[in-house]
């Protein structure tokens, strides 16, 4: 998985094994190792892929991308949770890993927002005052 997740992260940032090698502080040859499978990087240099490539530490060890769709791994913080089915009454099942990360819970209140170019977004309830009261609040302050 590492050594895939590497090669393919390399690949897409177009970087050579040399340029890995340079922000990394090892040898060429060490990152052709890593590639292969050979030999695995320490911690501290996994870390610094990691940043590199701007994916979580997991993924750059654990992605799997058949088990996403064939997706290339997501940007840390950027999530693919695979598709669900709009039901007869438009009801939509949220993934299980999507409630634990964003703590959504039965009973919850949600807010679905639309841009017919960009799609739908959804938003706890609680989120979405906060913001709006913001929003309100500055704009109150900045009137006449």
């Amino acid at each position: 998985m590492f050594h895939d997740n590497l090669l393919t992260l390399r690949r897409m940032y177009h970087m050579t094994q040399e340029d890995i090698a340079e922000k990394v502080g090892v040898s060429r040859q060490a990152v052709a190792k890593w590639e292969t499978g050979d030999t695995v990087p320490d911690l501290d240099k996994c870390k610094i892929l990691a940043e590199l490539f701007e994916v979580s530490l997991d993924d750059l060890a654990n992605y799997e991308s058949e088990e996403s769709m064939g997706m290339a791994i997501p940007p840390k913080g950027k999530h693919l949770f695979g598709m669900v089915t709009v039901g007869e009454k438009g009801q939509i099942v949220i993934p299980a890993k999507a409630r634990k990360i964003f703590e959504i819970s039965p009973g919850d209140q949600l807010v679905i927002l639309g841009d017919e170019r960009q799609g739908l977004a959804i938003m706890k309830s609680e989120s979405f005052l906060a913001f709006a009261d913001a929003v309100r609040k500055g704009y109150a302050a900045n009137s006449p």
